[in-house]
């Protein structure tokens, strides 16, 4: 098995980057009174961030990437949607799982960080034989946040900076596990939550396993409710969670912001746009893509690989 390892250096650095570049200028004039030593401190930033993003493209050009189609029976172009009906169903069997597995345990930022990318690194090695090794590191800050709060994280696909903006509870290894996807290569939000899915189904750690699942039962509250606040609790308040569980769900129910609701609506057509223009379906790749895009392949009668069982199967007596 061949690997190949992207230095992403611009994420060792003590702040991001391109949030020198931005803020430099600005933060000099107002300290010093003077924009000069800010627009030398910017160039300086902009220089080892091209550096560094240099560096990456070159080394991500030995990559072979997961061939979604042939191993999934799906991708992005390729997915059969779900029936309403199953959807709701499946939101008890899920729930029923996390209820009988339910596990507290939980990790600081960086050990989960090297766990997730272990396992993340592993699972895509056995679809391609190749290990794709990058940065383990996670900023809890970047200007990003204030761009897209909406967002719960943040990757910059050239430099792989990885930002995650607030704690996520039982969500946070899924939401690791998909900005590491992003610097390991792949750009696509519906590539980025499946293989973020299956590879920490594939784990077999019980924090991992939950994480994914929370991640299928909310996106699937999503596909059902869309933005609707008050239908989105009432959803999660009808699965019978377990309380833990339910608390960790409502954190995440859409809510109308009073401040910038015409900013953050705007940049969400933004980044809609963005997604569309790059190939892919908008931001419902997110959940109603990334669920369709589970059922398609657990149904497909062409793929390569394995779909994970969503209920564990009775251990085989010899």
């Amino acid at each position: 098995m061949d690997t190949v390892r992207i230095p992403n250096e611009a994420t060792y650095t003590p702040v991001s980057l391109t949030d020198v570049a931005i803020a430099a200028p600005l933060l000099s004039r107002l300290v010093l009174g003077a924009t000069l030593p800010g627009v030398a401190l910017q160039t300086a930033a902009m220089v080892m961030y091209a550096g560094s993003a240099f560096q990456d493209w070159v080394e991500r050009q030995g990559i072979r990437k997961v061939e979604f189609l042939a191993e999934y029976g799906s991708d992005v172009n390729h997915m059969e949607e779900m029936p309403r009906a199953l959807r709701e169903a499946e939101l008890h069997v899920i729930a029923r799982r996390l209820n009988e597995g339910y596990t507290s345990e939980r990790l600081p930022m960086a050990e989960l960080a090297v766990l997730v990318d272990r396992h993340l690194t592993d699972y895509i090695a056995s679809v391609t034989d190749q290990r794709v090794e990058t940065s383990t590191a996670v900023r809890d800050f970047t200007l990003a946040r204030f761009l897209f709060p909406f967002a719960l994280g943040a990757a910059d696909i050239l430099s792989g900076d990885v930002a995650i903006f607030r704690d996520t509870g039982v969500f946070e290894p899924h939401v690791v596990a998909h900005e590491f996807v992003h610097r390991k290569g792949y750009f696509r939000e519906l590539e980025a939550q499946g293989l973020a899915y299956l590879a920490l189904m594939a784990s077999g750690e019980p924090m991992l396993v939950q994480s994914a699942l929370c991640e299928r039962l909310h996106r699937h509250i999503r596909a059902l409710e869309g933005d609707d606040e008050t239908g989105f609790e009432r959803r999660v308040r009808s699965i019978s969670l377990r309380p833990e569980l339910e608390t960790e769900l409502l954190r995440l129910k859409p809510e109308k912001s009073t401040l910038s609701a015409p900013l953050i609506d705007a940049m969400r057509n933004l980044y809609d746009l963005r997604m569309r223009l790059t190939g892919q379906n908008g931001l419902s790749d997110y959940d109603v893509g990334f669920t369709n895009f589970l059922y398609t392949f657990e149904r497909s009668s062409t793929s390569r690989q394995r779909a994970p069982a969503l209920i564990p199967l009775p251990e085989r007596r010899e």
